[in-house]
């Protein structure tokens, strides 16, 4: 490795490890997110599945303490699928964070990436540069040389 780029290439493996470490981060609320959602899910079709059983069996007679049971649990039931909303609407948050913050990572290696892409061609330049002053150098004193040699001849 050229060791002008040992600093770089430390910041880029520094850089992508922050952005690995984010990416698992950016995962795991994406996991969250989907798990919250699909409990909610499960949720509104369990009260669905609640209200549509009960509500045949309100249709023959009931009695009473059944009914406040039954809106006492739909109260509950409905105050779960509230809950797994706010749930559901906490996780989005998180992901959204999480991918905003992923986006950032890439962009810091996509620039670390960059920047030593500009660095080795700035060395590349100058490696050139250099080895065109050696030639011209050399092409000068060849003619030098053949210079002095055609004047010694006479």
């Amino acid at each position: 490795m050229i060791p002008e780029l040992q600093p770089l290439m430390a910041l880029l493996e520094q850089t992508e490890q922050e952005r690995d470490a984010t990416l698992q981060q950016q995962q795991r609320a994406q996991t969250e997110h989907q798990a919250a959602i699909a409990q909610g899910e499960q949720l509104v079709a369990y009260r669905r599945e609640y209200e549509q059983r009960w509500g045949e069996r309100f249709s023959s007679a009931g009695h009473i303490e059944l009914v406040h049971s039954y809106h006492g649990f739909m109260t509950r039931l409905t105050q779960a699928v509230e809950h797994q909303q706010r749930v559901v609407d906490s996780a989005g948050g998180l992901l959204e964070r999480a991918t905003a913050a992923l986006v950032e990572q890439e962009m810091r290696v996509a620039s670390v990436r960059k920047l030593i892409e500009r660095r080795v061609q700035e060395l590349q330049r100058q490696s050139d540069r250099h080895e065109q002053r050696q030639l011209d150098e050399l092409a000068a004193r060849a003619a030098w040389n053949r210079l002095a040699a055609a004047v010694t001849r006479f």
